[in-house]
């Protein structure tokens, strides 16, 4: 069997690319999260709003931003405010998705971006939660892209950056979180994964090619919920690989 002619990395991002509903607002974080906004708007959802946590909503992505702040997530947009205003809109209810990553991931989704480790005494400190907590707290559903492997996909996060589903059902809710908000998919390099709405635990929704159930199991440090039709992801299109080669990230920077 040949290999395929794309990356694990370019996989995930047209993965995500095709969860963006059209016309639809989203949290877009750096790195991934950017480049899947950007060929989900040449694509799937040329009507789609991003919202940057520094202020820029609606801008044409033209160029690919280096960061949450910098001019491009401004260029030709809606509007141009600051981060209280951003965040305040999603406080409002006007945000719908926000897509996030992690270092660590639980069975609920709750995300790690702070330590690893004990707090007061972690065996490594990471970048903190930027925006992340508003992210997961006040928009109406989040999409997490992770790399899949055992030291991300835990039993139990060393620190609760982002809430997922907290400790499972009602706990959001218990906790003052917004009714019916909450982690909607995890795209990893292995597979698509949804909550089950009973449980609110993760659940295997999709393989990527060439992935099998066992495979994502043995990397998972968890057990994962299995759903009754696990289904296979497309392999990115020759247009999709085109796009993100050649007009969203012609220097590579996170592909």
């Amino acid at each position: 069997m040949s290999a395929p002619n794309y990356s694990k990395t370019e996989l995930m991002i047209c993965v995500a690319a095709r969860l963006f509903e059209d016309g639809a607002t989203c949290f877009i974080g750096t790195g991934i999260p950017m480049l899947a906004a950007m060929l989900a708007s040449k694509t799937t959802a040329p009507n789609l709003v991003p919202v940057f946590e520094f202020g820029g909503t609606g801008a044409i992505l033209e160029e690919l931003p280096r960061a949450v702040g910098e001019a491009r997530t401004f260029h030709k947009g809606l509007s141009a405010l600051g981060i209280c205003d951003t965040m305040e809109s999603a406080q409002r209810g006007f945000v719908d998705y926000g897509f996030l990553g992690g270092a660590q991931i639980d069975p609920y989704g709750n995300l790690n971006t702070v330590v690893i480790g004990s707090h007061d005494q972690p065996r490594a400190r990471l970048p903190g939660s930027g925006g992340g907590n508003d992210v997961g707290s006040l928009c109406w559903r989040t999409i997490a892209i992770v790399q899949h492997d055992l030291r991300r996909f835990v039993p139990k996060v060393d620190f609760v950056t982002t809430p997922g589903y907290l400790t499972g059902p009602g706990a959001r809710e218990a906790a003052g979180l917004p009714r019916g908000s909450g982690p909607m998919a995890v795209v990893s390099t292995l597979a698509l994964m949804d909550y089950d709405p009973h449980t609110c635990r993760m659940r295997l929704k999709a393989l990527h090619p060439g992935v099998t159930v066992e495979e994502v199991q043995a990397n998972t440090g968890f057990d994962l919920l299995l759903a009754e039709q696990i289904g296979v992801n497309a392999p990115p299109s020759a247009e999709e690989l085109r796009l993100l080669r050649q007009e969203i990230d012609p220097e590579r920077l996170y592909i």
